[in-house]
């Protein structure tokens, strides 16, 4: 990317955060616009493309910490023209040597000088150099079943990112013909230009900055050398992932150019709920019904696991509804390959309708227990406040 491009170029505005925006804001609102964006969502919409690209490029250097703060005291330094400075003694200007501030040498220092906030951005020339360039991060979701989840699986993902177009090869010439060196910067794809006190180079446009010119275009990729291209590929969802967690997977992301290496994808996983079962991090949730004599006089109950036998758990007397007990190592899978817990909440059930002897018999269970007001101690608390 040429120094133009550095100070012309406003990421935050292509991603539409404020200039202090934290490394989680810009993130999250990437990930918004990279969903809303993404050319599986918008087939066909050459505009979607072309925005899609701007939000990876304005991320790809915000996201980077180093490269941020160097595009930020380029734009910084350069945005009102580059330094000036005039005149000669007696003329009341301030002159100095524009080599040393570079060297890092103004005023015998052996390092420092502005030079070093640019060497990641512009070798002493004012020309961009050609480093490889690593791949953007790829985005997409992925929706598992409950036991997925839990368990983990394997599962397919079509994803389409940028890559060298196959048909030519990546070099943007039509087959059986080859580009040519670019006689405006021989082949640099940048040329020097003026700026106050400061060479900067921009791309060429005779070129578009890719220092080869094609005269017959590949009809595929138009002479860009550069087409969105879709590939599925099995991706193993680890076991005991959470409900909207995103993974990253490296280096399986959009193919670098200029050999460099490939980006990363990130997998936001999504969860189908289960009709028995629920999840608290580690651990699984489960209701269990129990009758009024069980809860009271106590009982073994047996209960249901997730794709393994029941288990029974032994109900203390005088149970209160909402008890919850615990079954362990019968919950979701960890990270170190232990599992957490089953956590069994009790729900007495209260029959709809009584009949017979069980009529009879709670009948006279009211009466045995008519001088027992569970209410009291409530009215005796109002009182007393």
């Amino acid at each position: 990317m040429s120094g133009k491009d550095y100070v012309e170029k406003d990421y935050y505005k292509v991603l539409g955060v404020p200039k202090d925006a934290t490394a989680t804001e810009i993130k999250k609102t990437y990930r918004k616009l990279a969903r809303e964006f993404h050319p599986d969502a918008n087939k066909g919409d050459a505009k979607a493309e072309e925005r899609f690209k701007d939000i990876s490029e304005a991320y790809d250097v915000l996201s980077d910490e180093k490269r941020r703060k160097e595009y930020d005291e380029a734009r910084s330094l350069f945005a009102n023209g580059g330094f000036r400075a005039g005149g000669g003694p007696g003329t009341g200007s301030y002159s100095f040597d524009f080599g040393d501030l570079f060297s890092g040498t103004q005023g015998g220092g052996g390092s420092g000088g502005i030079g070093d906030v640019f060497g990641g951005l512009f070798n002493r020339t004012g020309t961009r150099q050609a480093q490889p360039r690593r791949g953007a991060d790829v985005e997409t979701e992925v929706t598992l079943s409950f036991e997925e989840a839990v368990d983990g699986a394997t599962v397919p993902l079509r994803m389409t990112s940028q890559s060298p177009c196959r048909t030519c090869n990546g070099t943007g010439a039509k087959a059986g013909t080859t580009p040519r060196v670019c006689p405006t910067c021989v082949g640099a794809g940048t040329v020097s230009r003026g700026q106050g006190a400061f060479a900067l180079s921009e791309p060429c446009k005779d070129c578009r900055g890719r220092g080869m010119i094609v005269d017959d275009p590949c009809t595929d990729c138009h002479g860009s050398g550069r087409a969105s291209s879709a590939r599925t590929m099995q991706v193993r969802i680890p076991a005991g992932v959470q409900a909207d967690q995103r993974i990253r997977l490296k280096g399986k992301g959009a193919q670098g150019e200029r050999g460099g290496q490939p980006g990363d994808l990130y997998v936001t996983v999504h969860v189908d709920p289960h009709a028995v079962f629920g999840r608290k991090g580690d651990n699984l949730t489960v209701t269990v019904p129990v009758t009024f004599p069980e809860a009271t006089l106590g009982a073994t109950i047996e209960v249901p696991t997730l794709g393994g036998p029941a288990v029974k758990l032994k109900l203390p007397p005088g149970s209160a509804n909402g008890l919850t007990m615990r079954a362990r190592g019968k919950g979701a899978t960890r990270k170190d390959g232990t599992r957490g817990d089953l956590l069994v909440t009790v729900e007495v059930v209260v029959p709809q309708s009584v009949t017979g002897d069980a009529l009879n018999a709670l009948e006279q269970y009211r009466e045995a227990t008519a001088s027992d007001d569970p209410r009291a101690a409530l009215f005796r608390a109002a009182k007393g406040a």
